[in-house]
């Protein structure tokens, strides 16, 4: 499995939930505390995507582990955004362990995580993928379930469904098609974050004027509430909004 995490709110430095937080995305990479049997430690890759202004967000990728990494800190420590997100690679057993198989995956304003695993993969949901244009699959960055659930937002966001409807839509295809599977994704452009809790663990804080999702509570701050299970949230800076993720399947292809 993975950890990850989104803010959006005023400009701070990505370091501050990154590397400096009593539980940052660091600790959590190698001593999370609510796995739910997904294994211990994520060494397979790591990222970061912010957003210098109003233009495509920047990553920073790579394939080994964050706390092997010399680069990323000062860079993160010297930015200033107002939205990011960052996330630690646990890699599935018989994936590939590439810089292309880290999140964030991008798309124009885009940035996109998932944190689980597809079961039963790739059989399982060959069906949704045979589904997609097959330039789609050609341009898969990796030969993962993380790529491929980024490859099923994606076309319903270029459907012009909104966030949450394509979010919580692939969700619900998926879970039809391989049920048991660990579906917690997140999905930014930089103003609107949504992230869904299905069978692995997912937090929010809020304050007056900035929003945090994230795997685990970053720190001991008042303020920090559990996603239910089967639920997905919609945030802006300083707004969180938890929706339930219907089990009808009548709107499903």
């Amino acid at each position: 499995m993975c950890r990850h995490l989104v803010y959006l709110g005023p400009p701070c430095a990505p370091a501050e939930l990154v590397f400096d937080a009593p539980h940052s995305l660091l600790r959590q990479s190698h001593a999370p505390a609510d796995m739910r049997a997904g294994g211990t430690v994520n060494a397979d890759g790591f990222g970061l995507g912010w957003y210098p202004g109003d233009g495509a967000p920047v990553r920073y990728r790579r394939p080994g582990p964050l706390w092997t990494d010399e680069g990323l800190r000062p860079i993160a420590g010297s930015l200033r955004t107002g939205a990011f997100l960052a996330a630690v690679r646990s890699g599935t057993p018989g994936m590939p362990v590439t810089e292309a198989a880290c999140a964030p995956f991008a798309d124009g304003q885009w940035l996109f995580s998932h944190n689980g695993v597809v079961r039963g993969w790739p059989d399982s949901v060959a069906g949704l993928a045979e589904k997609l244009p097959v330039t789609e699959l050609l341009r898969l960055p990796a030969p993962t379930d993380s790529a491929l659930l980024w490859a099923l937002v994606r076309q319903r966001l270029a459907a012009g469904g909104d966030p949450l409807a394509a979010i919580t839509g692939v969700v619900r295809e998926v879970e039809r098609a391989a049920p048991g599977s660990r579906l917690n994704l997140l999905l930014t452009d930089g103003v609107v974050a949504v992230a869904t809790a299905w069978t692995h663990a997912l937090s929010a804080r809020r304050t007056e004027t900035a929003t945090v999702l994230a795997s685990e509570p970053c720190d001991t701050e008042p303020g920090w509430t559990p996603v239910p299970d089967g639920h997905a949230v919609l945030a802006r800076a300083g707004s969180v909004e938890f929706h339930p993720i219907s089990t009808d399947r009548s709107d499903l292809p």
